[in-house]
C-alpha cells in the first residue's frame, strides 16, 4: 500500500550543467541518462540531501528509510517508507508504507554483527549482509548452492527469518589492491588529487598499486585519505606517474586499519604527505576534466554515485544499501578478513582501484574504495553484474580528527 505525493522536478532549476564534466559523461553513460533526465536527477538529488534528516524526525519510531528511486519512464522521485498507514511527509516526496520499521531491521542486522563480536565466524560462501531499505529486509549474500549455510547462520543467530532475503552473487567480493608487479626504475614527480594512483614496494621485490581517495589535513598537516588494507602504518608510498611507473615519494601512512584474515574491523587508513607536495581539492577527472569536492553530505540509498581509480578510470552506478558487513575472500577462495561498516554500490571497480574516490553528481564526497565483486571487463564502459564497497569518508575523517579540503 502506498500514498504518494509526487513533485514534478523542473529540469530548468538544476540543468546538467551543474555536473562536472567527467561526472556528467560518466553517469550518462553507465546510468542511461539523456541531458534532461540527468538535471532532473540532481533535483531529486538536492531535495533527498535537504529532506533526509526532517524525514526521519517527522515519521519518528514509524520510519523505515529513505531512498531515491528510478521509474520506468527514467526519472527519479524521493521515497520515505513509513510502518504507519498515510503519514504525513514533505511535498515532493512519496510515502509508502512497509512492515518493518528501520529500527527494527537494524537491530536484526546488529543480532548477526554480534557473531563476529563474539568469535564466531561466517560460514564458507555466506559473503555479507545488510539492512536492505527498499526490500524492508536485511539481505544476506550468499554463494551460489550456499543456502543451506546461510540457513544455519540466520538459525543460529536468532533473528527472525522473516525479515532476511538471501541474495545469490556468483562472484566473490575481493579486496581490490593491484596486483604485485615487479618495480621500473623511478621517475619525475606529479601533483596529488583524489583518484590518482599510488605504489608502496615493502621490500618483497613488488609493487603494490593502490589510489588516492581525497585530500585532507589534521590541523596543519596535508595528506590524504584511502583504505587501510592499502598499507600498514608507517609504510612508505609514492605518487604513480603512469601504470607501475613510480615517481617520488608521496609520504607514508599516518595510520591504517584493516582487520585480519579471520577478523573483524574497518578499512580506512590516510597518508601523510611530504612538505614538498601540495593538496587539491578535486578528483581527477581521466581526460574529462577534474571534479571540485564540494563538500561530504551523505547521500541517500538510490543516489547516483561515480567512483575514480587508477586502474578502471571514472565508473559510475548507485547507493544500493548502507552499514554493510563483507567477508572478503582471496584469489584461492580463503578467508581475507570480515570489514564492518561499508557501503554498497552498484558502480564496477578493478584491482588497484582500492583507497579511490567515491563523490556524487552535485560533488559530494561519499567514500573510499574498500572492494568489490566481478569487475568493469567486457562491459564497453557499463556497469554490470558486479558491486563495489566504499569505506563511507565522514567516520574516517572523525576516526582521525582528519578535515576534507573542499572549495566552493
Amino acid at each position: 500500500m502506498a500514498t504518494a505525493i509526487l513533485m514534478a522536478f523542473s529540469t530548468s532549476a538544476w540543468a546538467a550543467d551543474d555536473v562536472a564534466p567527467a561526472l556528467k559523461n560518466a553517469m550518462q553513460r553507465d546510468l542511461g541518462l539523456s541531458g534532461p533526465q540527468l538535471a532532473q536527477y540532481i533535483k531529486a538529488e538536492r531535495l533527498a540531501n535537504k529532506q533526509q534528516k526532517t524525514i526521519e524526525k517527522q515519521l519518528g519510531r514509524n520510519f523505515a528509510g529513505t531512498w531515491l528511486e528510478r521509474k520506468a519512464d527514467g526519472s527519479y522521485s524521493l521515497v520515505a517508507a513509513t510502518t504507519a498507514i498515510q503519514q504525513a511527509v514533505p511535498a515532493g516526496v512519496e510515502s509508502r508504507q512497509v512492515r518493518n520499521s528501520l529500527a527494527a531491521l537494524k537491530a536484526a542486522k546488529q543480532q548477526l554483527d554480534s557473531e563476529l563480536e563474539h568469535g564466531v565466524r561466517a560460514p564458507k560462501g555466506v559473503y555479507g549482509w545488510a539492512v536492505d531499505l527498499p526490500d524492508n529486509s536485511v539481505t544476506l549474500s550468499i554463494a551460489p548452492g550456499a543456502e543451506d549455510a546461510g540457513i544455519d547462520f540466520i538459525a543460529r543467530s536468532g533473528i527472525d527469518a522473516s525479515v532476511v532475503r538471501f541474495e545469490t552473487m556468483q562472484d566473490a567480493p575481493k579486496l581490490h589492491k593491484g596486483k604485485p608487479t615487479p618495480p621500473p626504475p623511478p621517475v619525475a614527480n606529479v601533483n596529488v588529487q583524489g583518484g590518482i594512483g599510488y605504489l608502496r614496494q615493502p621490500g618483497d621485490g613488488y609493487l603494490y598499486a593502490c589510489s588516492v581517495g581525497f585530500s585532507v589535513t589534521q590541523g596543519s598537516t596535508p595528506g590524504f585519505a584511502t583504505a587501510g588494507h592499502c598499507g600498514d602504518a608507517g609504510e612508505v608510498v609514492y605518487h604513480e606517474l603512469s601504470q607501475w611507473v613510480p615517481g617520488v615519494k608521496l609520504g607514508a601512512f599516518a595510520a591504517s586499519e584493516m582487520p585480519g584474515d579471520f577478523e573483524t574491523g574497518v578499512d580506512q587508513g590516510w597518508v601523510k604527505l611530504d612538505a614538498a607536495h601540495s593538496l587539491s581539492a578535486s578528483v581527477y577527472g581521466y581526460g574529462s576534466g577534474d571534479v571540485t569536492v564540494h563538500g561530504s553530505t551523505e547521500g541517500v540509498v538510490g543516489t547516483a554515485i561515480c567512483r575514480s581509480g587508477r586502474t578502471s578510470g571514472w565508473r559510475c552506478g548507485a547507493i544500493v544499501a548502507k552499514d554493510v558487513t563483507i567477508s572478503y575472500v582471496d584469489d584461492n577462495n580463503q578467508p581475507d578478513g570480515t570489514v564492518t561498516g561499508l557501503t554498497r554500490t552498484s558502480a564496477c571497480s578493478e584491482g588497484g582501484d582500492s583507497g579511490g574516490s567515491f563523490i556524487t553528481g552535485v560533488g559530494q564526497a561519499q567514500g573510499v574504495l574498500s572492494g568489490g565483486s566481478g569487475s568493469c571487463s567486457g562491459r564497453s564502459g557499463k556497469t554490470g553484474g558486479g558491486n563495489s564497497y566504499f569505506s563511507p569518508i565522514n567516520p574516517l575523517l572523525a576516526d582521525y580528527s582528519l578535515t576534507l579540503k573542499t572549495s566552493p
